[in-house]
Parts: structure tokens; C-alpha cells; sequence
């Protein structure tokens, strides 16, 4: 089958062609002709299958009747609304919108948080047919009023999954309270739970389940092995398996951003090029960060499970599993970042005592076991400030603190030496060491009071009519 097959418009036949597609992937296949014939989608399929182009092509000759080239954004409402769960995913989803309608006047645009919001506002003021968004920022423009989704006609859902793992469900529903009754709605995800189960239960109407692969199964061309590794030990590792290699490239998955960061610095220092990105990055700086492991310029990208969905890179030979994630869905979409349109990859796992327990559920879910390797002996990589893979255990600080019976004086007694002083006798006589006792005239009752400091204070009497007269000193 080709895409001539598919019954596409010629406009959209030059742009896959303008691509270097050929044939259509098998869930791109099965899509497009039902989409085409107006049926709501829940399809399932494995990341880096081309579910992207499964939804786009036929979205774009759905909306081709309604293009033109006029300038008022009245001819141009909103028809089509992509949700998706990251600024990568939703700036890839642009980017194949752009270039499989290129031929067509249809305006699209994409919003997402960490940017400003202005350059959105004048896109969505001038009017577009196609909106990709997160639902965040989406739910941004409502509120400031610069978006209308009362004329949405068809809606898709990508990585759905992902977008409830992130708590986005209470976003999602207010969303929906958006828009028309009537309408196409689109599900596509790479994995399907039973939580997508009850969503495409509530949004959609008479489906069509597509699954061209066994549900959750990852790439068959990606070769899978795990090493058992002490926690401590797996930085090591890792640099000697990027060395010995010669890996040029490599997609590294830790579970927090803080340890995203602290590997990444940790690597730079052992001499290999690393970057992090993760949800706590600005745009600007995962923007940066994407784009340097893209050309090249880092060998290692270190990222978390949320901030890596989006990611595609033609050819990623590798990909790490520094950590196993905690949900076995999540190995699935890691390892889908490479093996991608048919180019084989490699998956490794760095596993310790630890995560014996997350490997036995990933290998439940995918059916099948995956082999284990032995692990060369690497040495312990240099000693670094802020090296969170190596802390001293608490029996060994405790052991580095000083003791009392140690050959060296106390806190206290060397404080001591260093504060008394030689000789304690003055040159008048006086020995500061002895307590201080007063002189026989400051001890006689006659004795004067001593001068009080500051101005006198008048007593409250004086407020109330004036004061006795004071006694006269005696002689």
C-alpha cells in the first residue's frame, strides 16, 4: 500500500513526498481512512510508528474545503484542537502540522507554558484553524480570553496516558466543558491503561480500537540488556560504557530532575559532554540543551520520564535506564526513543539490589525476559563535591569526628592555651587571676552613690502638682 492509496489529496501527497515517505506505517494505514470517514480513533501503537502523521494527514485534508487565503480572523477559527502533555511533544506536533500542510492555506499555531505569552496571543488573535496546546497554557488563553473553542470540530488526544500520570484529567474536563457536543474526537497513546480505558469511555462515541502491535510492546528491532550494579557504581559504569563504545549519542533516564542535574554535571567533570533537561528548566534552556545533543555537541542528554516525551531524534542508537522508572509504562515510552521508523537500537538498564522488584514488573508487562550481563570492574571514578552516588555512610563520619582520647588537646583546653595570658600580675601589683573583691572605701556606708548615667529622670509626682522640697545634703 501507498499513500496514493489512501485516497489523500495531491497537496498532501507532494508533501510526503516533499518527506521521503513511501509506504505507510500499519498504523498509519489503518488511521487515516478512518478518520477520514469521520469515526472516532482510540488507536495504540508503539512511539516512533508515526501515529504523529496517522492523525495529521487526515486532519489536514478534513479541514482542506475550509482553507483560504483571507486576512480577517473571522475566516479562520479554530477547527481542530491538539492537547498534548509537553512543550516538546507539543512543538514536534507543530513542526509535522507545517510540513505536511505547507501546500494548503491553512493557519496552525502552538502554545505552552514557559514563554511569554504575547507572541501567542497576536497568532491566536489572527485567526487559526489548527491548535496544538498543553493544557495549561491552554487553559491560560481561555482565561484571558484571546482563544474560542466554540467552533472545535475535531479533538485529539496524544499521549493521553501521560497527560493522567501528570495530573491533567481536572484540565482536560474543563476543557471538554469547552466545546461543541458534536464533534470528531481522536485518541492516540502509545500505551493504554485502564484509566485511558474509563476517559475514552466518557469523550468517546462508537470508537474504532486500532492496535497494530501488542498492546504495550516495545520496538522489535531494539536490542534489550540489563546490568547488576551496585547504586554506588553505576556513574563508573556508565562512563566506561560510553568510552569502551565509542557512543556517540545516548539518552540517559534518571526519576528526579535534581539527579538529572547532578549527573550531568557529575559526567561533565569525568570529561564527557553531558546536558540535562527537565521540567525545571526554562524553555530557553531545554530548547538549548535539545538542540546541543542534537548536533552533537553532547554526547549525553540526561532527562526524566515527563520531560523526555516529545524527544525525537532520527537514529538514537542508545538509550540508558540510569534508574528504572517506578511505573513499567515508562520503559516502554523510555525505550521508544530509539528503534524509531525502523532503524535498530540498543536499550540498557543499570539495575541495583534495589529495583529488583521494578524489573520483574517490566518484564511482566512486556511478556518476556530480559537478559542479564555481567558487569566489568571499573574503578571508583574521582571523589567530586556534591557527588550524590557516593555520600560517606553515617558510621563513617562518625568515625572521622575527633575523640576525646585523641593525642591532641580539647576544644576547650586549646582555647585556653591560646586566651591566657603569661603572667597574670600587673606592673602596679594587681593579679587579674584572683576573683575580683571591691576596695575598703567602696565599702563604707557614707560613701556617695555613684553618678547615675544620661539625663535625669523627673518623678510621676511632678505631673500632679509639684514635689516636696529635697532635704539639704548634710555637711
Amino acid at each position: 500500500m501507498s499513500f496514493a492509496d489512501l485516497n489523500l489529496i495531491p497537496e498532501l501527497q507532494r508533501a510526503v513526498a516533499d518527506e521521503g515517505y513511501q509506504d505507510p506505517t500499519p498504523i498509519q494505514a489503518k488511521a487515516i481512512p478512518t478518520i477520514l470517514a469521520r469515526r472516532d480513533v482510540m488507536a495504540c501503537a508503539q512511539t516512533g510508528t508515526g501515529k504523529t502523521a496517522g492523525f495529521t494527514l487526515p486532519l489536514l485534508q478534513l479541514l482542506a474545503p475550509l482553507a483560504n487565503t483571507s486576512l480577517s480572523p473571522a475566516r479562520h477559527p479554530t477547527r481542530a484542537l491538539i492537547l498534548v502533555p509537553t512543550r516538546e511533544l507539543a512543538a514536534q506536533v507543530q513542526d509535522s502540522v507545517k510540513a505536511y500542510g505547507r501546500h494548503l492555506p491553512l493557519r496552525a499555531t502552538v502554545v505552552y507554558g514557559g514563554v511569554d505569552m504575547n507572541p501567542q496571543t497576536k497568532a491566536l488573535q489572527a485567526g487559526v484553524e489548527i491548535l496544538v496546546a498543553t493544557p495549561g497554557r491552554l487553559l491560560d488563553h481561555v482565561q484571558q480570553k484571546t482563544v474560542n473553542l466554540s467552533r472545535v470540530e475535531v479533538l485529539v488526544l496524544d499521549e493521553a496516558d501521560r497527560m493522567l500520570d501528570m495530573g491533567f484529567m481536572p484540565d482536560i474536563k474543563r476543557i471538554l466543558a469547552l466545546l461543541p457536543a458534536q464533534r470528531q474526537n481522536l485518541l492516540f497513546s502509545a500505551t493504554f491503561s485502564e484509566e485511558i480505558k474509563r476517559l475514552a469511555n466518557q469523550i468517546l462515541r462508537n470508537p474504532l480500537s486500532i492496535e497494530v502491535a501488542r498492546r504495550n510492546a516495545p520496538a522489535d528491532l531494539v536490542k534489550h540488556q540489563v546490568f547488576e550494579v551496585p547504586a554506588l557504581r553505576k556513574r563508573a559504569l556508565l562512563a566506561h560504557l560510553i568510552r569502551s563504545r565509542d557512543i556517540k549519542q545516548v539518552l540517559v533516564f534518571v526519576r528526579m530532575k535534581r539527579d538529572a542535574n547532578r549527573l550531568a554535571r557529575e559526567l561533565v567533570r569525568d570529561g564527557i559532554a553531558a546536558t540535562a533537561i527537565h521540567s525545571d528548566r526554562t524553555q530557553a534552556e531545554r530548547e538549548l540543551a535539545l538542540q546541543e545533543f542534537k548536533e552533537g555537541k553532547a554526547t549525553v542528554l540526561v532527562a526524566t520520564d515527563i520531560a523526555a516525551r516529545g524527544i525525537d531524534i532520527e537514529q538514537l542508537p542508545f538509550v540508558v535506564n540510569y534508574e528504572l522508572p517506578y511505573t513499567p509504562e515508562d520503559y516502554v515510552h523510555r525505550i521508544g526513543r530509539t528503534g524509531r521508523a525502523g532503524m535498530p537500537g540498543e536499550a540498557i538498564s543499570l539495575m541495583c539490589p534495589d529495583e529488583t522488584r521494578m524489573l520483574a514488573d517490566i518484564e511482566k508487562l512486556l511478556k518476556r525476559q530480559i537478559p542479564r550481563e555481567t558487569a566489568p570492574e571499573v574503578g571508583r571514578p574521582p571523589r567530586h563535591d556534591g557527588d550524590y552516588d557516593r555520600r560517606p555512610r553515617h558510621d563513617e563520619a562518625r568515625d572521622r569526628r575527633p575523640r576525646r582520647d585523641d593525642h591532641r588537646p580539647a576544644s576547650s583546653d586549646r582555647w585556653q592555651a591560646r586566651t591566657v595570658p603569661v603572667s597574670t600580675v600587673d606592673a602596679t601589683g594587681f593579679d587579674f587571676s584572683k576573683p575580683y573583691e571591691p576596695s575598703s572605701s567602696a565599702t563604707r556606708a557614707d560613701a556617695p552613690p555613684p553618678p547615675l548615667r544620661g539625663p535625669a529622670r523627673r518623678p510621676m509626682a511632678a505631673l500632679l502638682g509639684g514635689l516636696p522640697p529635697r532635704p539639704k545634703d548634710k555637711a
